[in-house]
C-alpha cells in the first residue's frame, strides 16, 4: 500500500477526531506562543494533522491522493527501497518548515493558530512539479502545464500573503512550495537541469524560437 493513502488515512481520522473534541484541537494546532513559551514542538507537526473544516481536509488529500502517489512512484525508482523514507521527509519537513516563518512572526501572540498539512501538500505538488514540469494538471477540465500553474501559484500565494485578508496562511502554501523544490534539488541535484531541459523541449515554447 502506498505512504500516501496511509497518511491520508491518518490525516482523516485525526481531523475528524478533533472535529468532535476541541480539546485535541486546541492541543494539535500551530501556536506559535505556546510553542515559544512552553516548548510545545509537537505542534509543528500535529498541526498538518487537523483541518479547519471538511472542505479544507477534503482539498488537502485530494491533491495529496493525485501528487503523493506520483512522487513515491519517482522516488522509488530514484532512490530504492530508500524512496518511502525521502518521501515522508519531504511531506513531514514540508509541513515544519513552512509554519516556521509564521512562529517566528506570532511566537508572542498567544491569539494566533494555523492548522492545516497544506505545506507539506505544497512541497509533494512541488516536487512533483520539478519531476514533471510538462504533466498537464487540471483546473475546471483545463489542461494546464505544471510549471506555469507553478509559477502562478508562487505569486498567488505571495501577493495574497502580503495581504493577509482571507483568513489563510498563503506563507505555508509558499514556503512549502519552495523547500519542496530544494528538498529534490538538494537530494537530487539532477531534478534541475532535468527541470530546465524538459522546458527547453516544450512544444509551445520552441513554437516561438
Amino acid at each position: 500500500m502506498p505512504v500516501t493513502y496511509i497518511i491520508i488515512g491518518i490525516t482523516v481520522l485525526i481531523s475528524f477526531a478533533a472535529y468532535s473534541n476541541s480539546n485535541l484541537m486546541r492541543q494539535f494546532m500551530m501556536n506559535p506562543y505556546m510553542i515559544s513559551n512552553r516548548q510545545q514542538y509537537y505542534r509543528f507537526i500535529t498541526s498538518g494533522f487537523i483541518h479547519a473544516d471538511h472542505v479544507h481536509l477534503f482539498f488537502n488529500m485530494f491533491s495529496l491522493y493525485f501528487f503523493g502517489t506520483t512522487i513515491e512512484y519517482i522516488f522509488g525508482i530514484i532512490f530504492g527501497s530508500a524512496g518511502t523514507l525521502y518521501f515522508i521527509t519531504l511531506y513531514i519537513l514540508g509541513i515544519i518548515v513552512s509554519d516556521i516563518p509564521s512562529y517566528m512572526k506570532h511566537r508572542n501572540n498567544p491569539g494566533y493558530n494555523a492548522l492545516g498539512a497544506s505545506g507539506g501538500v505544497a512541497s509533494v505538488i512541488f516536487a512533483s512539479i520539478i519531476f514533471q514540469p510538462l504533466a498537464d494538471i487540471y483546473i475546471y477540465f483545463i489542461p494546464i502545464p505544471g510549471f506555469i500553474l507553478g509559477i502562478a501559484y508562487i505569486f498567488f500565494s505571495w501577493y495574497q500573503g502580503k495581504k493577509a485578508n482571507d483568513n489563510v496562511n498563503h506563507d505555508a502554501h509558499l514556503y512549502g512550495a519552495v523547500f519542496g523544490v530544494v528538498f529534490c534539488a538538494v537530494l537530487y541535484p539532477q531534478s534541475l537541469p532535468q527541470f530546465v531541459e524538459q522546458i527547453k523541449n516544450w512544444e509551445v515554447l520552441n513554437r516561438f524560437l
